[in-house]
C-alpha cells in the first residue's frame, strides 16, 4: 500500500495547478510553446502514410522461335543444335590436344619428365572430380536419374 500512496496523481495535478495559477509573466507563452512542440511531435509521429502498390511492369517477351512451331520442327531444331554442339566440342578437343602436344614438346626440350607430369595432372583431375561429385551428392542427395547401387 505504501507504493500506491507514493504514486498518487492527484497530488501531482494539484501541484501543477498551483504552479500555473501563480502570476508569472511568461507562463502562458511557455505553456503554449510546450503544447505546440508536443502537438507537432505527435502529429509528425502519428500521421499515416499511404503507399500505393507499385505499378505492374509491362513485360515484353522476345522470342527467337516462331510461336506456332510443331513438335517435329522442335525436334529437328534440337537435333541440329546437338550436332552443332558436338562439332564445336570436337573442335575444342582437337585444339586442346594440339596445345597439350605443344606443351609436351616444350617440356621435353626443357628436360622435364612429361609423362610423370601428365600422370600427376590426371590424378589431380580425378581427385577434383571425385570431390565435386561428393559435394554435389551431399548437397542434393541421391538423384532420381541415377539409380541407387
Amino acid at each position: 500500500m505504501r507504493l500506491i500512496s507514493r504514486l498518487n496523481p492527484a497530488e501531482g495535478v494539484g501541484d501543477f495547478w498551483a504552479y500555473i495559477r501563480r502570476p508569472q509573466p511568461y507562463r502562458w507563452p511557455i505553456l503554449g510553446l510546450s503544447m505546440l512542440m508536443t502537438g507537432t511531435l505527435l502529429f509528425w509521429v502519428l500521421q499515416e502514410r499511404y503507399y500505393l502498390p507499385p505499378e505492374r511492369p509491362q513485360v515484353t517477351y522476345i522470342t527467337t522461335f516462331a510461336p506456332g512451331r510443331t513438335d517435329e520442327e522442335i525436334i529437328a531444331s534440337n537435333i541440329a543444335n546437338e550436332a552443332r554442339k558436338d562439332a564445336l566440342a570436337a573442335e575444342q578437343a582437337e585444339r586442346d590436344e594440339i596445345r597439350r602436344e605443344i606443351y609436351r614438346t616444350f617440356g621435353r626440350a626443357a628436360g622435364m619428365d612429361v609423362e610423370k607430369i601428365e600422370r600427376e595432372a590426371a590424378a589431380e583431375r580425378a581427385r577434383e572430380e571425385a570431390a565435386e561429385k561428393a559435394r554435389r551428392e551431399a548437397l542434393i542427395g541421391e538423384s532420381i536419374a541415377e539409380p541407387a547401387e
